[in-house]
Formats: C-alpha cells, structure tokens, sequence
C-alpha cells in the first residue's frame, strides 16, 4: 500500500498508512495495543472521515455504546470488526476486559452513538485507565454536534464554555445557572427534547433577556434553528418540536448584564471578612470581569455609608 505523504511544521515528511493505523504507534508503547476514540456522525452518515473508517476496520474489537445503533452504520460501510457494548451501565466492568486486552497487543476503537467519545458520552473511564497503565490512546477528530452549533449561531465564538448536559435534579440545574450567569463566554449546553421548554425557561427566569439560539436535529433532514432573546423564545416555545437532539448556545455576559447591586452584594460579603477595600475591589472586578474604577465607585459609597 503507498503511503500518503504529509508533512509536518517541522517540514519533516511523515508517512501515514491509511489503511492500517497502526502504522502511526508510538514507539513508547511498542508491546500494547492503542485505544482509538473514533468520532461517528451526530445525522448525516457521510460525516464520518476516511481515517475513521480505516480505523474501523483495522481495529481488533470496537466497542459501541450501543451495538444495535452503530451497527446500522457499521453495515452502511461493510465494516465487519467484532463490536461489544460499552455504555455508562456497564462501564466499570467492561473497562477491565477491554484493558486486558489492550495490554495483548490488541488494537480497540471506542465509539459513541453519535459523535466524539467522551463528550457528553461514555469514555471516561477507559482513557483514564489506559493513561494510567501505560497505554497508547489516540482521538481521532470528526464529528461533534457542538461544534456546528456554536460557529453557525452567530454569537462570539472566540471564547465558550461546554457544560454538556445540565443536572436532572432542579436545585442542581439552578445552582449551575447561577455559577454561570456572570461568566462573558458563549454558553453551550446539551438538552433532551422532553425537558427542553423547561430548561429554554429556567435559561430565561436566570439569564433574563439574553440572546440564545437553539439548535435541533443537526446535519439531519429537519435541522433548524430558533434564535432570538430568550423571553422570546419562551412566549413561542409551542414553534420548537420536542423531538431530536438539541444544543443551546446562550450570550456571555456583559458588563451591562451585571448590575451595581450584586456588585455591591459581593463587596459586603468580603468587608464582612475582613478584606481591605483594594483587595475586595481587585477580586470583584476579576471575578466579575468588569472595570476596576466601576467597582471602587460602589466600595467607597458602601465605606462611606457604614462611617454614615
């Protein structure tokens, strides 16, 4: 097989073998096998790379979230590679096995339903094993649904936080919002289509009139987006089907979103400790991401109020 020639920033040639990944093994781990986490498409089955596929089927064993799922893929390409399920229930067990027998030499592919391994998907677990055994691990890039979502949105993409999916449990879903509402990068969460009026409502009831845009069923034949300010989308939540998958892409804050009285709240709570006014003045304005003179303002009226 002729090998592709790339070359690398050093202008070193580096020869890659498409068709037999293991041709790229890293000398280190020379004895044992190499775990690939191998993205596979979130919609359109034509997402899935080259490199992806030849993995595929040069690999020893995948293991599959779950076997009935990727099989349709795994037929769609005439892969034929022996898969065994790998899903948060069995997680913990099924690590051992596919452990030992990475440390035989053999080769296994980790995939996920849809998109990369570890977002938001099982993986974990088998990663953190192999990197503690000595064990060659290497993500392949592809498919993820965040991705699109966030740079087709037309929020600030230079900067974002992935929280993946939010809580179950309400308490825990507000007390993330509220860790969230005073950081300035782009949002982007995962939501299941049977809570996600809900959630677009909790986002709003926190976030208030922020924009936020939804995304539902990417790459797929009923892909679409909903964008708007978020009490918007709450007063037309009966337009956004309860049906596929969703991302939600929510506006950082701004310093315009952070009002003097939670600024002042903060600075109460450090003057409570003890905390002198330039040091409590430093660490709002960082925490809050806003101009120090802002806050020195609302320091010295709250010093002057308590000498008052």
């Amino acid at each position: 097989l002729s090998p592709l020639l790339l070359f690398s920033y050093s202008q070193v040639p580096l020869q890659i073998f498409i068709a037999k990944p293991q041709h790229t093994r890293n000398l280190a781990f020379m004895n044992k096998g190499i775990l690939y986490l191998v993205p596979t498409p979130v919609g359109n089955l034509e997402d899935i790379t080259l490199r992806a596929l030849s993995t595929l089927k040069s690999v020893t064993l995948i293991a599959a979230e779950d076997t009935r799922h990727s099989g349709k893929l795994l037929k769609h390409y005439e892969i034929k590679t022996h898969a065994v399920s790998y899903h948060k229930f069995n997680e913990r067990q099924r690590t051992g096995q596919l452990l030992e027998k990475l440390q035989s030499s053999e080769d296994i592919a980790l995939i996920t339903d849809a998109g990369s391994p570890g977002i938001s998907d099982p993986a974990g677990i088998l990663v953190a094993e192999c990197v503690s055994n000595g064990i060659q691990v290497c993500a392949l890039p592809g498919a993820t649904a965040f991705v699109p979502a966030l740079t087709a949105s037309g929020l600030n993409c230079d900067s974002f936080l992935f929280a993946g999916f939010p809580p179950d449990k309400l308490t825990k879903r507000k007390e993330l919002l509220q860790r969230l509402l005073h950081i300035p990068e782009t949002l982007v969460f995962y939501e299941a289509p049977h809570r996600i009026h809900k959630f677009i409502s909790e986002l709003s009831e926190i976030f208030g009139e922020r924009h936020c845009v939804v995304a539902r069923e990417l790459t797929k034949l009923h892909e679409s987006f909903y964008r708007g300010n978020l009490d918007k989308l709450v007063a037309n939540l009966k337009a956004i089907p309860e049906k596929g998958e969703f991302v939600i892409i929510v506006d950082g804050a701004t310093e315009a979103t952070i009002t003097d009285k939670e600024i002042t709240a903060r600075l109460t709570e450090l003057f409570r400790q003890g905390e002198r006014l330039k040091k409590a003045v430093k660490v709002v304005s960082e925490l809050l991401k806003i101009p120090r003179n802002r806050v020195y303002t609302l320091a010295l009226k709250l010093k002057k109020a308590d000498t008052d």
